[in-house]
């Protein structure tokens, strides 16, 4: 492991640990550097400290730079349906039913192993299981994602959606008929204290913002685009089972008696960013996939 020791100058008091240490490399970004913090792998005169540390003159940062991980992940041959690629970003639209990336035990199959093989150049920031992945979709939600092909884009896709600058729209399909054609789910979200694997509404969470407007009343269920302004963790199948409306086919948040479509019936449809480089806007429309196409028409004949 190589270690690097720097002494804070007077021009550099007052700035966060995590800005003066990656501005000592190019190669080096914010975020990796806040990781290694995190992890204990920098020291303030011979002490761990917080990312938000503000350097004092004089102080001796000493950095262990860890040996990069050998990714575990392989590259598989894949189908992808890629919306748009250059060096530094790529979109693209992602199946129901497949992993986003590989976990302990479960490292193929998943988008990120169809990624290694197409490019192989893919930003670290995230680690050896998950390169370039900037935003996940659940497993059974189809539509656009945006990776990563190197650090600065990661980062730079990373702040937008901190800023909740990135726009996200999702089709979906709830149970019941809403009544009013607009509106807002502003509730905060954290884990379900009753069930981990799960995510609620709950008063010390994390603050989550969901709008949605009706497209098409189906009978019972009701068809509807949702429009982040937050990605919390499963958040607008929370946010709909929170105001009485759950996703259809929802095993995790729907009712026990639902529609048997393999999970629940959401799609990522629009993603629009600014390019991390050139700074102009972009935007990708994925249409419904087939089985969302058909679920509407059998609700439109039978609904």
């Amino acid at each position: 492991m190589e270690k690097m020791v720097h002494t804070i100058a007077e021009r550099e008091k007052g700035d966060r640990i995590d800005k003066a240490i990656s501005s000592l490399n190019a190669d080096w970004s914010r975020t990796q550097v806040q990781q290694w913090i995190k992890d204990g792998d920098v020291l303030v005169n011979g002490k761990p400290v917080k990312t938000n540390y503000k350097c004092a003159e004089h102080d001796v940062i000493e950095i262990s730079i860890p040996e990069p991980e050998e990714l575990d992940a392989i590259p598989e041959k894949m189908d992808l349906e890629i919306y748009y690629e250059d060096g530094d970003v790529l979109v693209v639209n992602k199946p129901k039913g497949m992993v986003v990336h590989p976990a302990p035990g479960h490292l193929t199959g998943t988008l990120v192993n169809g990624l290694m093989y197409h490019c192989k150049d893919l930003s670290g920031i995230n680690g050896v299981l998950r390169p370039g992945i900037v935003h996940r979709i659940d497993k059974d939600t189809s539509g656009l994602l945006m990776v990563a092909k190197n650090d600065m884009a990661h980062e730079s896709l990373v702040n937008q959606l901190v800023e909740n600058s990135v726009t996200r729209k999702y089709k979906a399909i709830v149970h019941g008929s809403i009544p009013h054609d607009y509106g807002t789910v502003d509730a905060p979200l954290g884990r379900d204290p009753k069930d981990r694997q799960s995510m609620t509404v709950v008063d010390n969470g994390k603050h989550a913002v969901t709008h949605f407007h009706v497209l098409e009343r189906l009978g019972h269920f009701t068809f509807i685009e949702c429009q982040l302004e937050t990605g919390r963790t499963h958040q607008i199948r929370v946010h709909m089972k929170y105001i009485g409306y759950p996703l259809a086919g929802d095993p995790k948040y729907g009712p026990k008696k639902t529609l048997d479509i393999g999970g629940q019936a959401l799609h990522a449809g629009i993603l629009g960013f600014k390019h991390p480089r050139t700074g102009e806007y972009l935007e990708f429309e994925a249409p419904l996939p087939g089985y969302f196409d058909n679920l509407l028409e059998d609700l439109r004949k039978n609904g």
